[in-house]
């Protein structure tokens, strides 16, 4: 950050972030959303209202990024507010949102059963250097084994 035309407040956010030890990029990051706020409101985002921070979240949320944007804009307001201007009560119910978790891929029966018939030979022993009991493969195991392009060669045994 240059010290040409920089005004104390933001000067005095960049000395807490040097102090906490933010990385650069986070630092660049914050000092854009509280420019951005800044820009919003227009005017000195030290004045700023709860309803103005309300008002710049939900502009921010209906702008289309995405939940990594939005959760760091999240942070950058809270460590402005509560670190720098030392108005904690202002963020208060600025809350960090979850993006939609995706659901595993599971194979039904029908697929699982294909799946082991398409294998090119019993893959449930093991040689002993594995270190694995013959019947504890996983689809995943099975599946790289199958695509190595040098497979190993496996038995099936009667006995553990």
């Amino acid at each position: 950050m240059t010290d040409e035309a920089m005004s104390p407040l933001r000067r005095r956010m960049i000395e807490d972030m040097t102090i906490r030890k933010l990385s650069p990029k986070t630092q660049q990051g914050y000092i854009r959303t509280i420019k951005n706020l800044a820009a919003f409101l227009g005017r000195s985002p030290d004045k700023a209202s709860f309803e103005d921070v309300r008002r710049f979240q939900l502009h921010a949320a209906q702008s289309g990024v995405g939940t990594g944007a939005l959760n760091a804009t999240v942070a950058a307001l809270r460590f402005f507010f509560r670190v720098t201007l030392k108005r904690s009560a202002i963020i208060e119910h600025t809350a960090f949102i979850h993006g939609p978790r995706k659901l595993p891929v599971v194979l039904s029966p029908d697929e699982v059963a294909r799946f082991l018939d398409a294998a090119p030979a019993p893959v449930c022993a093991a040689p002993p250097s594995w270190g694995r009991h013959p019947q504890t493969f996983t689809i995943a195991e099975v599946a790289r084994l199958i695509r190595s392009p040098h497979p190993p060669k496996l038995t099936l045994t009667e006995e553990w």
